[in-house]
């Protein structure tokens, strides 16, 4: 259940550095802090923070939040990461930093914003794009899971598949419907479309990565379908959907890449027959993965110790998919 299990403290001050770095329950963030200023935790706060899952998340999404604002004007961020555990003998020292830049790809009315997280020591020269859920590309949750991929080697780019209008947790539920049905499907694959060409442009044609890897979360997961359907192994060469959402199970058939889909058993919104059902038109190469008694969203949002712990295995599983089929076996 991540480091809490094994009594690691969950900060790391350094006056001289200038940074305070703070171990989330997936990856380590470094923040810039003022040299001159004390960095005071007390006792019992710090045995909330150690012993409590809840505490560790407020703790270090209120100090990620402080990191965001404190670099605006700083288009280039720097993560620091810890060693990642890393199953059946594959040896990922995991990178001391990995780059983050904000990019601006197209122009004119084609023109969507993005951003690129990079691994700087450990950089398998891998390229893999990232499909959000409805809350965008700036989500919290979102680009924590990017650090992590990137942590691992990869060069993640993450597009904003909504033009600045991702749905927002303070809208009436009631709204959700008018508010997809806006975000034009066409417009949305000809954006992931212009990412794609992006990355090829940068990784591909420069000789750096054979194939592409894909993931997606929920809208960004259903999207992972039509793009390998749409894709047939051109580009891609594997791809991971996670609780995709309106997914057109009819497409399945044309995906000629290994598909690793991830999902809860209690999923209302990415039912089981469903992801069977394509599992068994791709054939060899699909794998279902799911999870008991876990709904929509736990891999990237876990909401308890319980869901943690789970979101662990799924990133596991993910990581050892994506290094088998990109890097191990390169197309």
């Amino acid at each position: 259940m991540g480091l809490a299990s094994t009594g690691a403290p969950w900060f790391r001050a350094s006056m001289s550095s200038g940074t305070f770095s703070l171990l989330s329950p997936r990856s380590p963030l470094s923040v810039p802090i003022s040299p001159s200023r004390n960095v005071c935790l007390s006792s019992a706060l710090l045995s909330r923070i150690n012993n409590s899952y809840t505490w560790r998340r407020k703790f270090f999404r209120r100090c990620t939040q402080n990191f965001r604002r404190s670099v605006t004007e700083n288009r280039v961020r720097k993560v620091s990461c810890s060693l990642l555990k890393v199953e059946d003998g594959i040896n990922d020292e995991a990178c001391e930093l990995v780059s983050g830049v904000e990019l601006s790809l197209g122009e004119g009315a084609d023109n969507i914003q993005a951003y690129l997280f990079k691994a700087v020591k450990n950089n398998n020269g891998t390229g893999i794009l990232l499909l959000s859920d409805v809350f965008g590309f700036e989500d919290s949750s979102t680009r924590e899971f990017a650090y992590r991929i990137a942590c691992n080697g990869y060069n993640v780019l993450v597009p904003d598949l909504f033009r600045g209008d991702p749905w927002g947790r303070d809208r009436p539920k009631a709204m959700f419907e008018e508010w997809i049905g806006g975000q034009d499907p066409q417009r949305v694959a000809k954006d992931i479309e212009s990412s794609t060409k992006w990355m090829v442009d940068e990784f591909v044609a420069a000789g750096i990565s054979k194939k592409l890897g894909i993931i997606g979360f929920c809208f960004g997961g259903g999207r992972v379908i039509e793009v390998l359907a749409r894709d047939r192994g051109a580009c891609f060469g594997i791809g991971v959907s996670f609780y995709g959402t309106r997914m057109d199970p009819s497409i399945a058939s044309k995906i000629s890449v290994p598909v690793l889909f991830i999902s809860g058993d209690d999923d209302p919104l990415c039912p089981v027959n469903v992801l069977r059902d394509m599992e068994k038109s791709i054939g060899s190469g699909a794998k279902v993965v799911l999870f008991g008694e876990r709904g929509h969203g736990f891999a990237h949002r876990p909401a308890s110790p319980e869901e943690d712990g789970d979101a662990e295995q799924a990133f596991t599983t993910m990581r050892n998919f994506l290094y088998d089929g990109l890097v191990v076996n390169k197309n």
